[in-house]
């Protein structure tokens, strides 16, 4: 008698492993302070007054400059306040865990059919998620991840097994990302990659004089490609977001001041591990028994130029590369098939595997946010919001009221635009692009405590100063040191001074 295979197996266990194990990281990470507020600000401005906003009324520095980013973010922006409004913090990082697992869900069934294993799909997403990891704060940037992955979903299934339905879901899934974030483009470069994929199937038939018997496979995807970039035009830029684009790519204070943006280095982890992910996809596709086609090759060099000019690039490499790393992995062990279906694959025992599987799903109820407060995390994932975040100064800030203008620490600015305006503007924040490049000049040479950094507050009409002595050590210690400064409020997190009587 035959034995009777296990519905569950072990081989499952690992794909049910790797993705709890994504949405116990995302659920137990909290809310960083430098994006997620000042877009429920916008969120919570755009609910209330049914407009989206045009220009900047939380800072004194760019009061009143256009600022075209709050058209390029609004519909995450009143999703992210909305939720936020209904549940809190807890409801906020709970949608960030099934946006992010859910990406990486699609990413394994994608991987799945590419090499029909779920080891190997476990693996790859593995590999995805290693590169992507460091993009997982809370912000609007969270959809694009899903909206990708549906995106590859549509291409990869199409090829696979064409129907029309699968056409559909790129334009949809673009019309929402060009209202969501800025990286929609990423959307158009993978159909791009696809149609120049069907092209060069064709291309290389007319060389080999073979005769073409089904247009359609070039002329759908470039139709689903030019109705996606359509879609992309229903913003409320209009037109506008190709401008939006290039200004923002070409601004050079984003260049330099945002770590995002810059070219990932070996020396620190996720530069590491973007060039390791690197060369290990050359390697695979190297060691394959199955050659790389047009489009796996492709995928690569955009999206692996991409990665070398910006940090911000790995989260891409890694979601594009999974499916092919999958199938070429697959290729690689296929020789070993033989040996290991006459040796037979063992399955494990069907009880232990649903008790694996029962506990790691309880640890994934375990993890979720609205228990974070009984667990034992350390001070770095402890809470929902971030250690990072300004929130006992900023309560200070109020019960004090101390006069005049702010100065802020950058890293401050965004929860100061959600809980302090209108009472008090920011000097800056985290909208980079938003301050002239002599602000941030001037913003620098006071944070690093320069020769004349008292007369620039002075300039600026400054009488309070919120700082960090993290990241303003040499700013705290000349404040310090000055007799126009005293003391008045202080914890890990920030340091308040305010002027002392007789001075500005």
């Amino acid at each position: 008698m035959s034995r009777i295979k296990p519905r569950f197996t072990i081989e499952h266990l690992w794909g049910v492993v790797v993705l709890i194990g994504i949405f116990m990281f995302v659920n137990t990470h909290p809310i960083r302070p430098y994006d997620f507020w000042w877009h429920i600000a916008v969120g919570k401005e755009i609910v209330e007054t049914a407009s989206i906003p045009t220009t900047d009324v939380y800072s004194f520095t760019a009061a009143g400059q256009p600022y075209p980013s709050y058209q390029m973010f609004w519909l995450m922006e009143i999703i992210l306040y909305s939720i936020y409004k209904a549940g809190g913090p807890a409801l906020v990082v709970f949608f960030q865990s099934l946006l992010i697992t859910g990406a990486y869900g699609v990413l394994f069934y994608i991987c799945k059919q590419a090499s029909n294993s779920w080891r190997i799909s476990a693996l790859s997403v593995l590999f995805a998620a290693a590169l992507g990891l460091n993009d997982w704060n809370v912000r609007p940037q969270g959809i694009t991840f899903l909206l990708a992955s549906l995106i590859l979903l549509a291409i990869y299934e199409y090829r696979r097994r064409p129907h029309l339905g699968w056409l559909l879901l790129p334009p949809v899934c673009l019309l929402i990302w060009a209202n969501s974030h800025g990286t929609f483009i990423i959307g158009l470069t993978l159909l791009g990659i696809w149609w120049g994929d069907e092209i060069w199937r064709v291309v290389w038939s007319l060389i080999r004089h073979e005769a073409i018997t089904d247009w359609k496979k070039v002329i759908l995807p470039g139709a689903t490609l030019l109705i996606s970039a359509l879609a992309c035009l229903l913003n409320p830029q209009g037109f506008g977001i190709i401008d939006y684009l290039r200004t923002l790519t070409g601004n050079s204070v984003v260049q330099n001041l945002v770590t995002e943006w810059a070219p990932p280095t070996i020396y620190s982890l996720m530069g590491g591990l973007f060039f390791a992910g690197l060369v290990f996809s050359i390697l695979v596709m190297l060691l394959s028994r199955k050659k790389a086609d047009f489009f796996q090759v492709v995928t690569f060099l955009v999206f692996g130029i991409l990665g070398i000019r910006t940090a911000r690039g790995s989260v891409w490499f890694g979601l594009v590369m999974a499916p092919i790393v999958a199938e070429h992995i697959a290729a690689i062990v296929q020789r070993y098939r033989k040996t290991t279906q006459k040796q037979g694959k063992s399955q494990g025992s069907g009880y232990l595997n649903v008790f694996l599987l029962v506990f790691v799903l309880l640890l994934g109820f375990i993890s979720l946010p609205w228990f974070k407060n009984q667990l034992p995390f350390p001070a770095a994932k402890a809470g929902l919001i971030s250690s990072e975040t300004p929130i006992w100064a900023t309560q200070a800030l109020f019960e004090e009221n101390p006069p005049g203008k702010l100065f802020n620490s950058m890293t401050f600015g965004s929860y100061l635009i959600w809980a302090a305006y209108p009472q008090y503007q920011v000097f800056v924040d985290s909208r980079i692009e938003l301050f002239p490049k002599a602000v941030w000049l001037e913003y620098l040479r006071i944070s690093n405590a320069e020769d004349d950094w008292e007369s620039l507050l002075d300039k600026y009409g400054i009488n309070t100063l919120m700082l960090s002595p993290a990241e303003q050590p040499g700013l705290v210690k000349a404040v310090e040191s000055s007799d126009s400064w005293k003391l008045l409020y202080k914890d890990e997190v920030a340091r308040i001074y305010i002027r002392t009587s007789g001075t500005q």
